[in-house]
Parts: structure tokens; sequence; C-alpha cells
């Protein structure tokens, strides 16, 4: 368990109208899914549930419900958020077992970036994954996955397959070896200067180029002598 546990209670008042005046009340409106009781609308308090987002796992890991001291494990499925004031507005959960297998996305963290000779060379790290979705036991679920990029060099790729996963847990995708970052190269340089270009048409031409001879001037025409008289 992650620590967390919310206190619920079933939520009579339905619909956009009735969700409104559960957040009017300082709660939250959600749906319980899963197991044979089906889909049960709930509220739960608004200060529990932002308490729960700031610890930075509510998201990810497995939660307690207490509904009147009968407690159940779930995990939080969605959240929305109001697209102006960025605060919780409705919450959706899932019943499970503590050890039922589910399907959860983890968090990729980077590590060793200093010994890898591609970013020490000016290379830049492309995460192509920020989480990774894994099948895992509902009571284990993995904090993060860690890739260790000692010895990645430009142009190389971390696939999945690189990747030491937590025990018991496995890639939700199996047909194939994503790719979880890259390490590519720094971007063109800079143009060159006026200066350096012009420095470089003096140059004397390459090997097998045939030079271009230079067209003799003319001669100013003389001024043609004045008549004698």
């Amino acid at each position: 368990m992650a620590g967390i546990v919310l206190n619920v209670e079933k939520r009579d008042r339905t619909g956009t109208g009735g969700a409104r005046a559960t957040r009017t009340s300082g709660l939250i409106p959600g749906v319980l899914y899963g197991g044979a009781r089906g889909a049960i609308p709930i509220e739960i308090k608004a200060a529990d549930v932002k308490m729960a987002l700031r610890s930075g796992k509510f998201l990810s890991h497995m939660v307690e419900l207490n509904h009147q001291g009968e407690k159940q494990p779930v995990i939080p499925r969605a959240i929305q958020f109001h697209p102006v004031s960025d605060e919780p507005i409705h919450v959706d959960l899932y019943r499970v077992e503590a050890d039922s297998e589910i399907a959860i996305d983890v968090v990729v963290r980077f590590k060793n970036q200093d010994l890898s000779p591609g970013l020490k060379r000016g290379g830049v790290l492309n995460v192509v994954r920020h989480t990774v979705r894994l099948k895992v036991k509902a009571n284990d679920i993995p904090e993060e996955i860690v890739v260790d990029l000692t010895g990645a060099d430009i142009g190389d790729a971390i696939h999945i397959s690189h990747v030491t996963l937590p025990k018991g847990a496995r890639p939700v995708i199996r047909d194939r070896d994503f790719t979880i970052a890259t390490v590519a190269g720094r971007k063109a340089e800079v143009e060159p200067t006026a200066e350096a270009a012009a420095a470089a048409e003096g140059a004397a031409p390459a090997e097998g180029a045939t030079p271009v001879a230079a067209t003799p001037a003319k001669a100013a025409p003389a001024k043609a002598d004045k008549d004698k008289k």
C-alpha cells in the first residue's frame, strides 16, 4: 500500500447538476468501477484528493478506499481537472485485489548521464517514452523504471530490452522491442562567417580542378594627339 486512504460516500446526486452540487459542497464526484458490484457513483472530500495528488503517488499506486469502515484496495484510473483553475473535478477509481495483476504506467528515470560518452561530447538525450506501461502485481507497483546511460554514445538507442525491469514486472507491449530514448548529435554548426568565406575564396584550387584564367584588364585608350597646326 502507498499509505493513501480515501474516505468516500455513495453519491446520490448524479448527472451534470448533481456533480455541480457535489463540488459546491466541497466534495469531488467520482465513479468506482470493477468487480461484481459494478459501477457506483461516489464522492470524496476535495481536500483529501488534493493531499493525495501532492504526494506524487496517487496515480501510480494502489490506495485504500474506506466506506463506513469497509476497506477496499483501488487503483486511480483517471482524474479530470478544471481547464482554468486546474483543480480536480472528477475521479475514476478501479477495484483490485492485492495479489491481482494490473497494467499501469510507471515513470522512467535516467541515471549516469555523466558516464555517457555521447552526452559528454555535447549530444542530446531524446526521451521517446517518459512512462512505460507495465503489468505488475497490484500490491507491488514499482516507483520507477531506471535507465542506465553508462556508455551510451551518439547514435545509440535504448530499447526496452536494455532495461532491467523490477522483479515480476513485464511490459504490456510484447510484440516489439520499443525505444525508450536515443542519444542524438548536436545540431549543425553555424554557417561560416563572412571573413571565413572570403578567405576560402582566395584558397588554391583543389587538385585536378581546372584553373580559371583571369581576364586581363584592358588598357585605357590613349588621348589622341592634337592636330598640329
